[in-house]
């Protein structure tokens, strides 16, 4: 208990000492580090994007078409969906 009241007390006295303010090289070195991996993640980006064909349109749509038959649902409007709640009407409610 002694020894963190006095830490405490340390800390309270002099919260400006000499080394006050000065920056570490250390922090220095981590800032380049981290400019460095952003560099290199931002180059190896760029390298993948431009493998990318310019547009993703097909000459021959034909084969995507074939795939995409039948899952166009087209329904009767008036056809109640069995998936959807039915909410009571007025009537049905004062009964």
């Amino acid at each position: 208990m002694n020894s963190a009241l006095d830490a405490v007390t340390v800390l309270a006295v002099d919260p400006k000492g000499p080394e006050f303010g000065k920056a570490s090289p250390l922090g220095l070195l981590i800032i380049l580090l981290l400019l460095a991996g952003t560099a290199f993640l931002i180059w190896s980006m760029n390298k993948q994007l431009r493998k990318l064909p310019e547009s993703f349109d097909t000459d021959h749509p034909e084969a995507d078409q074939a795939f995409d038959e039948g899952t166009d649902s087209v329904t009767d409007p008036d056809t109640p969906d069995p998936l959807k709640k039915r909410v009571p009407d007025d009537d049905e409610r004062t009964r």
